[in-house]
Protein backbone atom coordinates (compact mmCIF):
# COMPACT_ATOMS: atom_id res chain seq x y z
CA UNK A 1 0.00 0.00 0.00
CA UNK A 2 1.59 3.01 -0.99
CA UNK A 3 1.59 6.44 0.92
CA UNK A 4 0.24 9.72 -1.03
CA UNK A 5 2.84 11.68 0.28
CA UNK A 6 5.65 9.82 -0.81
CA UNK A 7 3.70 9.31 -4.23
CA UNK A 8 3.52 13.56 -4.14
CA UNK A 9 7.21 13.80 -3.83
CA UNK A 10 7.34 11.24 -7.45
CA UNK A 11 4.39 13.16 -9.17
CA UNK A 12 6.70 16.70 -8.21
CA UNK A 13 9.69 15.58 -9.65
CA UNK A 14 7.93 14.60 -12.81
CA UNK A 15 5.26 17.32 -13.44
CA UNK A 16 7.27 20.52 -11.92
CA UNK A 17 10.48 22.03 -13.10
CA UNK A 18 11.35 25.58 -11.40
CA UNK A 19 8.17 27.55 -11.44
CA UNK A 20 6.71 25.72 -14.16
CA UNK A 21 3.99 22.76 -14.08
CA UNK A 22 2.22 20.62 -16.46
CA UNK A 23 -0.78 20.47 -18.09
CA UNK A 24 -2.55 18.90 -20.31
CA UNK A 25 -6.09 21.20 -21.03
CA UNK A 26 -7.16 24.85 -20.99
CA UNK A 27 -11.11 24.42 -21.09
CA UNK A 28 -14.01 26.03 -20.46
CA UNK A 29 -16.48 24.06 -18.06
CA UNK A 30 -20.09 24.35 -16.83
CA UNK A 31 -19.59 23.25 -13.26
CA UNK A 32 -20.11 26.35 -10.88
CA UNK A 33 -22.17 27.88 -13.43
CA UNK A 34 -19.93 28.15 -15.89
CA UNK A 35 -15.71 28.38 -15.32
CA UNK A 36 -12.42 28.68 -16.93
CA UNK A 37 -10.26 25.52 -16.11
CA UNK A 38 -6.80 24.71 -16.59
CA UNK A 39 -6.33 20.89 -15.89
CA UNK A 40 -2.80 20.31 -14.10
CA UNK A 41 -1.03 16.77 -14.33
CA UNK A 42 0.44 14.96 -11.32
CA UNK A 43 -1.57 13.27 -8.41
CA UNK A 44 -1.03 11.69 -5.20
CA UNK A 45 -3.50 9.49 -5.36
CA UNK A 46 -4.58 6.29 -7.32
CA UNK A 47 -8.74 6.40 -6.90
CA UNK A 48 -10.16 3.29 -9.00
CA UNK A 49 -12.67 6.05 -10.34
CA UNK A 50 -10.84 8.45 -11.76
CA UNK A 51 -11.90 9.94 -14.64
CA UNK A 52 -8.31 11.00 -15.81
CA UNK A 53 -6.97 7.85 -14.68
CA UNK A 54 -4.25 7.40 -18.14
CA UNK A 55 -2.86 10.93 -16.80
CA UNK A 56 -2.68 9.77 -13.05
CA UNK A 57 -0.78 7.39 -13.83
CA UNK A 58 1.44 8.28 -16.78
CA UNK A 59 2.03 12.14 -16.94
CA UNK A 60 4.94 11.63 -19.23
CA UNK A 61 2.54 10.58 -21.99
CA UNK A 62 1.19 14.26 -22.41
CA UNK A 63 1.20 17.90 -21.82
CA UNK A 64 3.91 20.86 -21.29
CA UNK A 65 5.13 22.70 -19.21
CA UNK A 66 3.64 26.72 -18.18
CA UNK A 67 4.69 29.45 -16.20
CA UNK A 68 2.21 30.46 -13.50
CA UNK A 69 2.36 33.43 -15.82
CA UNK A 70 0.99 31.48 -18.69
CA UNK A 71 -1.95 29.59 -16.46
CA UNK A 72 -2.86 32.57 -14.93
CA UNK A 73 -3.25 34.47 -18.39
CA UNK A 74 -5.39 31.57 -20.21
CA UNK A 75 -7.39 31.46 -17.29
CA UNK A 76 -8.08 34.76 -17.40
CA UNK A 77 -8.35 35.15 -21.04
CA UNK A 78 -10.89 32.14 -20.87
CA UNK A 79 -12.78 33.94 -18.54
CA UNK A 80 -13.41 36.87 -20.18
CA UNK A 81 -14.11 35.34 -23.44
CA UNK A 82 -17.18 33.30 -21.57
CA UNK A 83 -18.35 35.87 -19.35
CA UNK A 84 -17.39 33.61 -16.36
CA UNK A 85 -16.23 35.13 -13.18
CA UNK A 86 -14.89 31.67 -11.41
CA UNK A 87 -11.35 29.88 -12.75
CA UNK A 88 -9.88 26.74 -11.64
CA UNK A 89 -7.36 24.30 -11.81
CA UNK A 90 -8.63 20.71 -12.05
CA UNK A 91 -7.80 17.33 -13.61
CA UNK A 92 -5.05 15.85 -10.87
CA UNK A 93 -3.98 17.49 -8.11
CA UNK A 94 -2.94 21.47 -7.88
CA UNK A 95 -1.32 21.53 -4.51
CA UNK A 96 1.45 19.62 -5.99
CA UNK A 97 4.05 22.11 -6.66
CA UNK A 98 3.51 24.82 -3.70
CA UNK A 99 5.15 27.60 -5.58
CA UNK A 100 4.08 27.68 -8.71
CA UNK A 101 0.13 27.38 -7.44
CA UNK A 102 1.15 30.79 -5.03
CA UNK A 103 2.31 32.68 -7.68
CA UNK A 104 -0.73 31.66 -10.03
CA UNK A 105 -3.04 33.09 -6.79
CA UNK A 106 -1.02 36.29 -6.67
CA UNK A 107 -1.79 36.41 -10.38
CA UNK A 108 -5.79 36.03 -10.63
CA UNK A 109 -7.60 39.37 -10.22
CA UNK A 110 -9.49 39.65 -6.88
CA UNK A 111 -12.84 40.25 -8.87
CA UNK A 112 -12.41 36.49 -10.01
CA UNK A 113 -13.04 33.74 -7.95
CA UNK A 114 -10.81 30.39 -7.40
CA UNK A 115 -11.93 27.23 -6.78
CA UNK A 116 -9.14 25.10 -5.59
CA UNK A 117 -10.01 21.40 -6.33
CA UNK A 118 -8.14 19.37 -4.24
CA UNK A 119 -7.67 16.19 -2.16
CA UNK A 120 -6.13 18.23 0.72
CA UNK A 121 -3.64 15.34 1.46
CA UNK A 122 -0.45 18.04 1.00
CA UNK A 123 -2.75 20.66 3.04
CA UNK A 124 -3.68 18.13 5.99
CA UNK A 125 0.67 17.45 6.26
CA UNK A 126 1.48 20.94 6.39
CA UNK A 127 -0.44 23.62 8.23
CA UNK A 128 1.61 26.56 6.61
CA UNK A 129 -0.16 25.64 3.44
CA UNK A 130 -3.04 26.59 4.81
CA UNK A 131 -1.84 29.52 6.34
CA UNK A 132 -0.28 30.84 3.28
CA UNK A 133 -3.70 30.18 1.24
CA UNK A 134 -5.39 32.35 3.91
CA UNK A 135 -3.80 35.11 2.04
CA UNK A 136 -6.27 35.16 -1.03
CA UNK A 137 -9.49 36.48 -0.30
CA UNK A 138 -10.58 36.03 -3.63
CA UNK A 139 -10.02 31.57 -3.02
CA UNK A 140 -12.43 28.70 -2.50
CA UNK A 141 -10.90 25.53 -1.45
CA UNK A 142 -13.00 22.35 -1.83
CA UNK A 143 -11.39 19.20 -0.06
CA UNK A 144 -12.66 16.21 -2.13
CA UNK A 145 -12.42 13.44 0.43
CA UNK A 146 -12.07 9.68 -1.18
CA UNK A 147 -14.62 7.76 0.72
CA UNK A 148 -16.49 8.56 4.32
CA UNK A 149 -13.17 6.81 6.72
CA UNK A 150 -9.91 5.28 6.84
CA UNK A 151 -11.14 1.61 5.43
CA UNK A 152 -12.91 3.63 2.35
CA UNK A 153 -9.87 5.79 1.50
CA UNK A 154 -7.33 2.55 1.62
CA UNK A 155 -9.27 0.82 -0.59
CA UNK A 156 -10.75 3.43 -3.08
CA UNK A 157 -7.36 5.31 -3.20
CA UNK A 158 -4.64 2.32 -3.46
CA UNK A 159 -2.67 4.17 -0.77
CA UNK A 160 -2.56 3.98 3.11
CA UNK A 161 -5.39 4.46 5.69
CA UNK A 162 -3.90 7.45 6.93
CA UNK A 163 -4.21 9.44 4.23
CA UNK A 164 -7.80 10.18 5.11
CA UNK A 165 -6.87 11.61 8.49
CA UNK A 166 -5.04 13.99 6.49
CA UNK A 167 -7.98 15.19 4.05
CA UNK A 168 -9.73 15.77 7.45
CA UNK A 169 -6.72 17.11 8.88
CA UNK A 170 -6.53 19.65 5.74
CA UNK A 171 -10.56 21.08 6.78
CA UNK A 172 -9.12 21.93 10.66
CA UNK A 173 -6.19 23.74 8.75
CA UNK A 174 -8.41 25.84 6.81
CA UNK A 175 -11.03 26.37 9.47
CA UNK A 176 -8.29 27.30 11.54
CA UNK A 177 -6.85 30.06 9.84
CA UNK A 178 -9.83 31.22 8.46
CA UNK A 179 -9.85 29.68 4.29
CA UNK A 180 -13.20 29.71 2.70
CA UNK A 181 -13.83 25.72 1.81
CA UNK A 182 -15.97 22.72 1.96
CA UNK A 183 -16.00 19.06 2.34
CA UNK A 184 -17.81 17.13 -0.60
CA UNK A 185 -17.79 13.37 -0.46
CA UNK A 186 -17.51 10.31 -2.90
CA UNK A 187 -20.81 8.26 -1.60
CA UNK A 188 -21.39 6.15 -4.10
CA UNK A 189 -19.37 3.39 -2.58
CA UNK A 190 -20.45 3.96 1.36
CA UNK A 191 -23.06 2.27 3.24
CA UNK A 192 -25.92 4.85 4.69
CA UNK A 193 -24.29 4.13 8.58
CA UNK A 194 -20.89 5.38 7.33
CA UNK A 195 -22.01 8.40 5.95
CA UNK A 196 -23.79 9.00 8.65
CA UNK A 197 -20.56 8.35 10.81
CA UNK A 198 -18.49 10.83 8.57
CA UNK A 199 -21.34 13.37 9.23
CA UNK A 200 -20.27 13.35 12.88
CA UNK A 201 -16.62 13.36 12.31
CA UNK A 202 -17.10 16.83 9.90
CA UNK A 203 -19.25 18.47 12.59
CA UNK A 204 -16.61 18.06 14.94
CA UNK A 205 -14.63 20.20 13.04
CA UNK A 206 -17.00 22.55 11.98
CA UNK A 207 -20.68 22.58 12.13
CA UNK A 208 -21.11 24.10 8.49
CA UNK A 209 -19.34 20.86 7.44
CA UNK A 210 -21.83 18.36 8.39
CA UNK A 211 -23.76 19.46 5.25
CA UNK A 212 -21.09 17.89 2.84
CA UNK A 213 -21.46 18.50 -1.03
CA UNK A 214 -22.50 14.81 -2.19
CA UNK A 215 -20.13 13.25 -4.87
CA UNK A 216 -21.33 10.57 -6.91
CA UNK A 217 -19.69 8.41 -9.47
CA UNK A 218 -19.99 9.70 -12.96
CA UNK A 219 -19.41 6.21 -15.09
CA UNK A 220 -16.76 7.76 -17.96
CA UNK A 221 -16.31 4.54 -20.54
CA UNK A 222 -12.65 4.06 -19.10
CA UNK A 223 -13.79 3.94 -15.24
CA UNK A 224 -16.67 1.68 -16.01
CA UNK A 225 -14.36 -0.61 -17.44
CA UNK A 226 -11.86 -0.17 -15.17
CA UNK A 227 -14.49 -1.02 -12.26
CA UNK A 228 -16.16 -4.10 -13.83
CA UNK A 229 -12.16 -5.31 -14.12
CA UNK A 230 -11.74 -5.05 -10.61
CA UNK A 231 -15.56 -6.40 -9.61
CA UNK A 232 -15.97 -2.61 -7.99
CA UNK A 233 -20.10 -2.60 -7.16
CA UNK A 234 -21.16 0.65 -6.56
CA UNK A 235 -24.55 2.70 -5.82
CA UNK A 236 -26.17 5.67 -8.18
CA UNK A 237 -28.76 7.59 -7.04
CA UNK A 238 -27.82 9.16 -3.69
CA UNK A 239 -30.92 9.43 -1.30
CA UNK A 240 -29.79 9.69 2.59
CA UNK A 241 -30.33 6.46 4.41
CA UNK A 242 -32.43 4.77 1.64
CA UNK A 243 -29.17 3.15 0.36
CA UNK A 244 -29.16 -0.77 0.36
CA UNK A 245 -26.05 -2.62 1.89
CA UNK A 246 -23.48 -3.75 -0.52
CA UNK A 247 -19.85 -3.63 -0.60
CA UNK A 248 -16.49 -2.95 -2.51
Amino acid sequence: MRDPLRLAELAMRNVCRGDRRKYYRFRSARFYGGIATADCLGCCLRCIFCWSWDKVVRPDRCGDFYTPKDVAGRLISLAKGKRYRQVRISGNEPTIGKAHLMRVLELIPEDFLFILETNGILIGSDDSYAKDLSGFPNLHVRVSLKGTCEEEFSRLTGTIPAGFELQLRALEHLVKHGVDAHPACMVSFSAPEKIRSLRKRLKAINVLFEDFEVEELILYPSAEKRLSRMHVTYRSGYRPDSIPEGQI
